[in-house]
């Protein structure tokens, strides 16, 4: 799966077993080039991060929720309603972005 937006077309990794889900973006060095998807995810948190991200919440319709644009490490973002998967993007791809909208998720 890809997220398109403007000009780019950015890997949907998306993270379903326990240990991936645990694991997540823990301890990983370097920048992030491609999208991870967490489903069924309605709380977030930045602990051992090494890198600001941006984050996306969207509903069961990926259409947008809420939208946080370089969010630091150590931080979390507490559940909110009607949220059904998170994002996390490259630093600078979710500027593009507005609450409402629906993400343009392709398979190719």
């Amino acid at each position: 799966m890809y997220l398109k937006m403007k000009n780019k077309k950015l890997e949907i990794v998306e993270l379903t077993k326990f240990w991936e889900r645990f694991k997540g973006l823990k301890f990983n060095l370097k920048k992030l080039d491609y999208v991870v998807k967490f489903p069924h995810k309605k709380f977030v948190s930045t602990d051992f991060i090494c890198q600001n991200l941006d984050i996306v919440l969207t509903d069961k319709n990926e259409k947008i929720i809420k939208i946080y644009i370089d969010f630091p490490t150590e931080k979390y973002i507490f559940p909110k309603r009607k949220v059904y998967n998170v994002y996390f993007l490259p630093l600078g791809t979710a500027k593009d972005l507005e609450i409402g909208k629906t993400l343009n998720i392709i398979e190719k």
